[in-house]
């Protein structure tokens, strides 16, 4: 993906900290960064075979958190009711 598309899916992620990130994420061998010399220089980021075995445990995760949010939410309402 480019660095546009990566900003446009993140709305509200500052650039400083989604530059640091993909920084971050490119040191640990979790992406690769590619620059193609245009003018404005073109910058793609794609998954390395590391980044992907940890996309395909993460997406599990999320896919948990989704089927389960409104029962984890009625149980924090339901336990600041007692608790307040």
């Amino acid at each position: 993906m480019r660095y546009s598309e990566i900003s446009r899916l993140l709305a509200g992620v500052s650039e400083k900290m989604l530059t640091q990130t993909l920084r971050s994420l490119e040191r640990d061998g979790l992406l690769t960064r590619t620059a193609t010399p245009t003018v404005p220089v073109t910058v793609t980021y794609e998954l390395t075979d590391l980044g992907l075995s940890l996309h395909h445990m993460t997406r599990g995760l999320r896919n948990w958190a989704q089927t389960h949010m409104a029962e984890v939410l009625a149980n924090r309402e339901n336990h600041e009711a007692r608790t307040s």
